[in-house]
């Protein structure tokens, strides 16, 4: 048992109790060595060794006191050791696990960082394609609207038929009367169909407005009863004639009314 415990321990450092325990050990062998060498019938050599015996008696009660002293003690040192190995182990597979939890969040929180960029991105393309072909419809139909109201637009000829015409059309929507006849026959008496004429010599003349365009109207009056969607310019035939009309539905009713100076 002594061996054992020895072989087991020698490579740590020996305490004061391990060599007492092993001083012990030796004193007990020697002991034995000395009972087996004397004789069993010399009397005189077995007393004289009597009191040797008990006193190895005695050592070897100290000494086993000594080696169950030093046993407890290796044993309670390799529980402690074992204790801090295992707490050790634990502390370090505690701290991977830590490590790996942490490491597994961290690539969880990239991966769906990621997957929300990347939602992101698709929705931002969706909205820049669904916006690129809402743009392209409104060109499409913007122009489809140009070309229907280009081809719904009516075209006047260039000569006093087309302009009365074109006149009548304005006045028309604005709610003026007035007739093709009664322009016609008041053009023809004021200027003979000339957007040219001025009058250069009756009392709007001398006052200093003389009378202008297709209807003879003075500056005031045709600024006074411009038609909105017409020209600004009074000598313009289609402005001439709406706003002088427009004068005349004013002060006579219409320009069928109207058959002298107004």
């Amino acid at each position: 048992m002594p061996k054992n415990l020895l072989s087991r321990v020698r490579s740590r450092a020996l305490t004061r109790h391990h060599k007492i325990a092993m001083a012990g050990v030796a004193a007990l062998g020697a002991a034995a060595l000395g009972f087996s060498a004397v004789p069993g019938e010399a009397s005189t050599t077995t007393a004289e060794a009597a009191p040797k015996a008990a006193v190895a008696y005695s050592s070897e009660k100290i000494n086993s006191q000594q080696i169950k002293g030093v046993e407890a003690s290796v044993a309670d040192q390799l529980t402690a050791t074992l204790k801090a190995q295992q707490a050790a182990k634990q502390k370090a597979e505690a701290a991977k696990k830590a490590a790996a939890v942490k490491k597994a969040a961290a690539a969880k929180a990239a991966a769906e960082a990621a997957k929300k960029k990347a939602e992101q991105q698709r929705k931002a393309k969706e909205a820049a394609s669904r916006a690129a072909a809402r743009a392209k419809l409104k060109q499409a139909a913007a122009k489809k609207a140009a070309v229907k109201k280009a081809a719904a637009k009516k075209s006047y000829p260039n000569n006093l038929d087309g302009w009365i015409r074109e006149s009548l059309d304005i006045m028309k929507k604005r709610g003026i009367p007035g007739s093709y006849n009664g322009i016609y026959r008041n053009i023809m008496r004021e200027s003979s169909g000339n957007p040219n004429a001025i009058n250069n010599w009756d009392i709007n003349a001398i006052n200093g407005i003389p009378s202008k365009g297709l209807l003879q109207v003075i500056p005031p009056t045709f600024k006074a009863y411009h038609v909105p969607g017409t020209s600004w310019n009074i000598y313009d035939p289609v402005a001439n004639i709406t706003a002088a009309c427009n004068y005349a539905a004013d002060r006579y009713g219409s320009m069928d009314n109207v058959n002298s100076a107004y």
